[in-house]
């Protein structure tokens, strides 16, 4: 009798453990969605801005198509091509804004002070959107390893999750800018 006992105390605590990991698994998975709905929103607002400034007219006709072209296909971008046309973006943004006197010549510009101010805080948050991503799927990876997380499928039918790899490197431009 003592014995069952034993094997029923033995069979519920693992039942806790098992129950207790699927659900932190459900959480991180939770997590990332969040996360990378952020993200998503701050990759659209950045493409949205650059595509706004390349029209506005306060950019010489070469950078305007330059930065439309890659703000355009980052946006309309497949979600296999997706991180492939936002480096390309991050590129456009940094052949436009090599240096501080683009910077200054646009700011000169009717409505180029509020566009650039929001182009840079948008070039801002993405890498750290970014950021929270990644760290959330790491963690995720991290629980998904485990052998018990294996052996009794206790992430379901999940996707293994997968990191968002990008150029985010911001225009040098937009960094000297910052402390002003």
């Amino acid at each position: 009798m003592t014995t069952l006992i034993w094997i029923a105390a033995a069979l519920v605590v693992i039942g806790v453990y098992l129950s207790w990991t699927a659900g932190r698994l459900d959480r991180l998975h939770s997590r990332i969605d969040a996360a990378r709905a952020a993200l998503d929103a701050q990759l659209l607002r950045r493409a949205s801005v650059a595509q706004e400034l390349a029209t506005a007219g306060v950019l010489d006709p070469a950078s305007s198509i330059v930065l439309y072209q890659a703000a355009h296909a980052a946006r309309q971008a497949e979600e296999e091509q997706r991180e492939v046309a936002e480096s390309e973006l991050s590129q456009a943004l940094r052949a436009v804004f090599p240096e501080g006197p683009q910077v200054d010549a646009v700011r000169e510009a009717p409505g180029g002070e509020e566009s650039l101010g929001e182009l840079a805080q948008a070039v801002r948050r993405v890498p750290m959107a970014r950021r929270f991503h990644n760290d959330a799927v790491r963690a995720a990876r991290a629980v998904r390893r485990h052998r018990v997380v294996r052996w009794f499928r206790l992430a379901g039918h999940a996707p293994f999750p997968m990191a968002f790899e990008m150029d985010d490197e911001p225009p040098t431009a937009f960094g000297e800018r910052r402390s002003h």
